[in-house]
């Protein structure tokens, strides 16, 4: 009391003394001067004002107060002077380290609480093996100390080894210790240790504790246990915005649960709590898995009044939302208001722009943002689809020079953007160079390889990566597609793999299942696509469109329209492939008027707009029935024009119905895109041939001369029923005898057609 006193007379007299001076030094900032002023403050005033100085972030004005006092004697310091210095160097070691330096010479490292304080120091100071000589050299350390050295841990599995020492040695554990012993159980994915935890907590008392509560939340969430989560949620008594945001993150995560997190968001909203940038984030990317446009824009409306509309964060997330709805002019608005855009956001806008994603990425290391593997992903895909070769020739390079091929991520996606690009070395060599392979980038050398038509290769990958690692579904799906494809493959490859996929659960899978049920529907077993349609445990959009396609390319008309009945009325809808295929069964059997009305259908109807693809397959259908002028007509309607094969299927047309003016005006435009291809010539010669006009023949075979094209061999394939190698089939031509048992081969079709020969003949007995 005496000495309280004392200290307001010697104020007191120092404010008579200086009364201008007080005038503008009356605010806080100044304090710290009338305090140097009094010729011997009282140490605990020190602690108070040095306290108050790191409060406000003014730390290095705390550490010359430390400084003067230090000057002044050491008789004006204090243990706890000391520590409080130590908390103005968090981050900067270095005067630190002069501190730690005085406290062993004036023998206060003896005292528990500079000793924490210089552990906590260094720990933020990222010099943790420092902090853990002291931790060593203590001999009674509190659980404040053991509770320092544990938030130090950079490697959490070390961190929990830590903690179960400590638990061994009967270190009783504090709410604090929990805390972080839990978060490094999320940080390690080491969530049975969790779990003991949870028992412990219950055991000792702790749940009452909020951020034990928060970080239990966290932990069951992390770890998918998403109801586990929720029960610790309610059975909370206090929870604060952490609680609400642990749980809404939660929600999120798990995916499915979106309409829980939004219902948790309207909660806090009617709670009148203090919402941040985690509760924002969190209920826009649930709207994002709910597609719940409506309750988006509310948020986006209510961040805004918030003060949340250029947070970095909330509007990475708000694009996301955006373009998961399709909204595109909405994403780039809120791109435009984010003010420090970061990686994620440049990453995220340049995903979903994919028209201006080179563009986009060049604005993005202008503004000096340093691209990520996440870039460089969605930057290559857009690339892909774009078929820009240049532009993603020049991305590889970009990737070696800053050493992002060795991200395998990355690495992968140019595999795949090769293989689209029917660059097959260039997936070869990124592939070879690899250190490390997942069963991704085996995917995508077995797909680059079945793109471009080289079957047997595909299936040599996947036998290859299969002696290492078990393949996924979507490997089977490209090896699958490779069988279904090719030729020289025989179908008990198929069969084989069929059991294989049997064996490891996938056949109930979508992607194996549509992708057998294409296999075997190319091979001509349409009974074992049907057995696999009807296996199918939920038969959406790809299961129904698959298995209308594989009647459609047997020509089964009845089967493709009694399938897309059935698909209508069980709710689902039909995409475009669907009619695509139903357009190819009505061209395929001459049925045009009713392909006309579907074709309308899709358009009106189901708002799905024709592809090139759906109008050569108009043309195709009018080519088959002699309604050439209409199909000239639907020729002409194609967005960017006829393709190859729509034009091959008109000349076929004009030549059967004997259209010679029409079919000269095919063939030049036919001759005119693939020149040195013989189909076209010889399509022309035939018909020209078939008419007399003798003369235009020898033009056709004289352009063929000249141009030095061939005529392609047709080949057939056989399967010989090879036990030891059912990989290949044997491909053969007319007159072709290379096979070793060719004799045996003629002699049996000469036996063959001689019996058929005999059953026509008895046939034709009976009808007369």
């Amino acid at each position: 009391m005496i000495t309280r006193q004392l200290n307001c007379k010697i104020i007191h007299t120092i404010l008579k003394q200086r009364p201008d001076r007080l005038k503008n030094s009356c605010s806080f900032y100044h304090g710290h001067h009338l305090l140097d002023e009094i010729p011997t403050p009282i140490i605990s005033s020190v602690h108070r004002h040095m306290l108050s100085l790191i409060h406000q972030n003014r730390q290095f004005e705390a550490l010359s107060m430390f400084k003067r006092r230090l000057q002044m004697g050491v008789s004006q310091i204090d243990e706890f002077a000391v520590a409080v210095a130590l908390k103005a160097c968090l981050g900067d070691s270095k005067f630190g380290s002069q501190i730690h330096g005085f406290s062993i010479s004036s023998g206060y490292l003896s005292c528990i609480s500079v000793c924490n304080s210089l552990m906590n120091m260094y720990c933020k100071s990222l010099e943790w093996t420092r902090a853990l000589r002291v931790f060593e050299d203590l001999k009674n350390p509190d659980i404040v100390s053991y509770n320092t050295v544990l938030s130090g841990f950079e490697d959490s599995k070390d961190a929990l080894k830590f903690a179960r020492g400590m638990h061994s040695n009967g270190v009783g554990f504090d709410a604090v210790t929990y805390t972080s012993v839990l978060a490094h159980c999320v940080g390690s994915q080491e969530f049975d240790f969790g779990f003991q935890l949870h028992c412990l907590v219950l055991k000792f008392g702790f749940i009452t504790e909020t951020f034990i509560g928060n970080a239990l939340v966290t932990m069951y969430s992390k770890c998918g246990k998403i109801a586990k989560a929720e029960r610790v949620f309610f059975e909370m008594s206090d929870k604060d915005l952490v609680s609400w945001n642990a749980i809404l993150s939660g929600y999120t995560q798990e995916g499915s649960y979106g309409f829980e997190a939004i219902l948790g968001f309207v909660e806090m909203v009617r709670g009148d709590m203090n919402l941040d940038h985690v509760s924002f984030t969190s209920v826009i990317s649930a709207c994002g898995h709910e597609r719940n446009l409506q309750f988006g824009r509310q948020v986006h409306t209510l961040l805004m009044k918030r003060g949340y509309g250029t947070h970095v964060s909330v509007c990475n997330v708000l694009m996301s939302l955006y373009s998961k709805c399709e909204i595109v002019e909405d994403t780039k608005l809120v791109f435009e208001n984010i003010i420090d855009r970061n990686v994620v956001s440049w990453t995220t806008m340049l995903s979903i722009n994919e028209e201006d994603a080179v563009y986009l990425f060049n604005e993005m290391r202008r503004h000096e943002i340093y691209p990520n593997d996440v870039t460089f992903i969605g930057l290559i895909h857009s690339i892909t689809k774009q078929n820009m070769i240049q532009q993603g020739l020049m991305v590889h390079v970009f990737c070696i020079k800053s050493n992002f091929l060795s991200e395998l991520n990355v690495a992968n996606s140019l595999i795949t953007m090769y293989g689209k690009f029917k660059l097959v070395e260039g997936c070869i060599k990124v592939f070879e160079e690899l250190d490390y392979r997942d069963i991704i980038s085996w995917n995508a050398l077995i797909s680059g390889y079945s793109q471009n038509e080289m079957y047997q290769e595909a299936l040599q990958v996947f036998l290859s990566a299969s002696n290492e690692l078990q393949p996924n579904p979507y490997t089977f799906g490209s090896v699958l597609h490779a069988i279904a494809s090719s030729e020289s493959i025989s179908l008990r490859q198929g069969q084989r793999f069929h059991g294989y996929i049997r064996k490891l659960g996938l056949n109930t899978n979508s992607v194996v299942s549509g992708a057998l049920l294409d296999m075997y529907a190319k091979r001509g077993s349409i009974s074992e696509s049907e057995k696999i349609f009807h296996e199918f445990t939920e038969k959406n959009q790809v299961a129904w469109t698959a298995i209308i396609s594989a009647h459609s390319r047997h020509g089964d008309y009845e089967s493709v329209m009694n399938y897309f009945k059935k698909m209508v009325k069980e709710g689902v809808k039909p995409d475009s492939i669907t009619f695509l295929s139903i357009l190819t069964a009505c061209g395929r059997n001459g049925i045009v008027d009713s392909g006309i009305e579907i074709f309308n259908s899709m358009v009106g109807e189901y708002s799905i707009e024709p592809s090139p693809e759906h109008y050569s397959c108009i043309v195709d259908m009018f080519g088959r029935a002699g309604r050439l002028k209409e199909a000239e007509e639907f020729l002409n309607r194609i967005p960017g024009g006829p393709g190859v094969s729509v034009l091959q299927s008109l000349l076929g047309s004009c030549r059967i119905y004997g259209d010679v003016e029409m079919a000269m005006r095919v063939g030049d435009g036919l001759i005119a895109m693939e020149p040195e291809e013989s189909g076209s010539y010889i399509l022309m010669s035939n018909l020209f041939a078939e008419k007399g006009k003798w003369e235009k023949v020898s033009k056709m075979r004289r352009m063929m001369r000249d141009r030095k094209v061939v005529k392609e061999v047709g080949y057939s394939w056989a399967d010989v029923g090879c036990v030891d190698d059912s990989t290949s089939l044997h491909g053969f031509s007319s007159g072709d005898k290379s096979h070793s048992l060719s004799k045996e081969i003629y002699w049996m079709a000469e036996l063959l057609g001689s019996d058929m020969e005999k059953r026509r003949g008895k046939t034709s007995d009976i009808l007369s």
